[in-house]
């Protein structure tokens, strides 16, 4: 059995874990270390870092109120405040400006429904319905007979051509 270097251990874990996300498939055939040993290591080192989110749940199943709680954790920090929190919890920048971006047109969004005036449906719109159906039934219908006709005619031609 062999032995690997704790040092090791924890510089191949640390591919494996946000924000690497390494495979762990790939990992194996490069370093030749069977994946199941991977699998333990990843799970030991997530484990024993606490400051990943949620113990390493990825970033990309976080709910609304969790990336609410990051933005708002973010909100005063400074760039290199920042970039230290990104890589503690294994995620990146763009990722919370995006959240920001996306709840900011959510409550864009709201706002405007709440402004907007309702458009109330008009009665005559059921009559110009109708009257858009009876016109398609028509078409159709005349569609149909010319289909017909055509059929006929191509019978008939084929019945002169064998005469």
């Amino acid at each position: 059995m062999t032995q690997y270097a704790e040092e090791f251990k924890s510089s191949i874990a640390a591919r494996m874990l946000p924000p690497n996300n390494a495979e762990v498939s790939a990992l194996s055939k490069e370093t030749g270390i069977p994946k199941n040993t991977l699998y333990g290591w990843r799970a030991k080192y997530r484990n024993k870092n606490s400051e990943l989110p949620l113990n390493g749940k990825s970033v990309a199943k976080f709910t609304a109120v969790e990336k609410m709680a990051i933005i708002n954790d973010t909100a005063k920090l400074n760039e290199l405040e920042l970039s230290e929190y990104c890589r503690a919890k294994g995620m990146y920048q763009i990722q919370i400006d995006n959240w920001k971006r996306d709840m900011i047109l959510g409550y864009q969004l709201i706002e405007k429904r709440k402004t907007e005036p309702v458009k109330e449906v008009k009665d005559h719109s059921y009559a110009e319905l109708e009257k858009e159906i009876v016109r398609k039934d028509k078409a159709l219908a005349e569609v149909t007979a010319l289909l017909v006709l055509q059929k006929k005619f191509h019978i008939l031609m084929e019945g002169r051509k064998e005469n």
